[in-house]
């Protein structure tokens, strides 16, 4: 129902610490309050309309790659049960079943720490000027979403405002340190690998990812997202096909709407029409009953 979509959320006697493209983010002492909303933000700006269940399922994807991953690095989360949450976040049941987690609170790096396994959207586009990618050299005869040799760390900044900026992994050495950067560079080829590996099972290309990581008493922790259809992009292996821009079940399907307007990518966002919210949010149920096997029938009713 439309009446569900959760757009922002407002808690009495609780301290809002960040409200992002997404996510309200909540002080829970020495925790914090997650809670993902039903928001949409294409080409970073966020949409008026909210997308039924999306927060949900992008909660749930997360929870389900933290518990996967975690015998690679440590992560954030601590629970998603709302009866083990403070006060008074406890008292929200409704609101927060599915769709939130107590997590630890890192301090997270300035960058996004972006793997690449195919040449798709941004990447593509920088490739066909110079053969040249973040810094890298690739072959000649790569098409549009061709697998790459190997998979490729690019990172980039974190833009509070405004876009995101690819960096080179010297300048993001020199922003967090070599070691650290090195580190990030292996956790996030590791974490992107064993997703890889494990959505192939269901028939799944991940082709690219973005990872955020933070620092807690002097640890690494894997933060905020995890291989969801907001920070990933999701092919079905038996459509896949490169030359061509591949069917996906992730964010692309909004943004190829948004591609046939003539917007120019800065707020105000246009009106999406009810046809695009609602098979924008069958579209990351659908990821989500395939990665986790679970409905947000289920999910609620559990």
């Amino acid at each position: 129902k439309m009446s569900d979509v959760i757009l922002k959320t407002e808690i009495p006697g609780a301290q809002l610490i960040n409200r992002g493209k997404v996510r309200d983010i909540y002080d829970a002492g020495d925790n914090l309050l997650f809670i993902t909303t039903d928001r949409i933000s294409a080409f970073d700006v966020v949409m008026d309309s909210g997308i039924p269940n999306k927060g949900i399922v992008l909660s749930q994807i997360s929870k389900y790659w933290f518990e996967k991953t975690k015998g690679i690095v440590d992560n954030h989360f601590i629970t998603d049960e709302v009866e083990k949450y403070p006060k008074p976040f406890n008292e929200h049941r409704e609101m927060l079943k599915g769709r939130s987690m107590l997590v630890k609170k890192a301090n997270p790096f300035p960058v996004e720490c972006i793997v690449r396994g195919y040449l798709s959207g941004s990447a593509w586009k920088e490739y066909q000027k110079s053969h040249l990618l973040f810094g890298y050299t690739l072959p000649e005869n790569l098409q549009n979403c061709s697998k790459l040799p190997a998979p490729l760390f690019t990172p980039s900044t974190k833009a509070e405002r405004g876009h995101d900026l690819n960096i080179t992994y010297d300048d993001m050495q020199k922003m967090v340190s070599p070691e650290i950067g090195r580190k990030l560079k292996v956790l996030s080829l590791a974490v992107y690998t064993a997703g890889v590996q494990e959505a192939e099972k269901q028939g799944i290309i991940i082709a690219d990812t973005k990872f955020e990581f933070g620092i807690l008493s002097g640890k690494i922790f894997l933060i905020d997202e995890v291989l969801t259809p907001d920070s990933s992009r999701f092919w079905p292996a038996a459509k896949y096909q490169p030359g061509r821009n591949q069917p996906s079940l992730d964010k692309q399907y909004l943004r190829d709407y948004l591609e046939s307007l003539d917007w120019d990518k800065t707020p105000p966002p246009p009106p999406l029409p009810a046809e695009i919210v609602e098979n924008t949010s069958k579209i990351y149920q659908e990821i989500l009953k395939i990665i986790t096997g679970k409905t947000v029938k289920q999910i609620l009713e559990s």
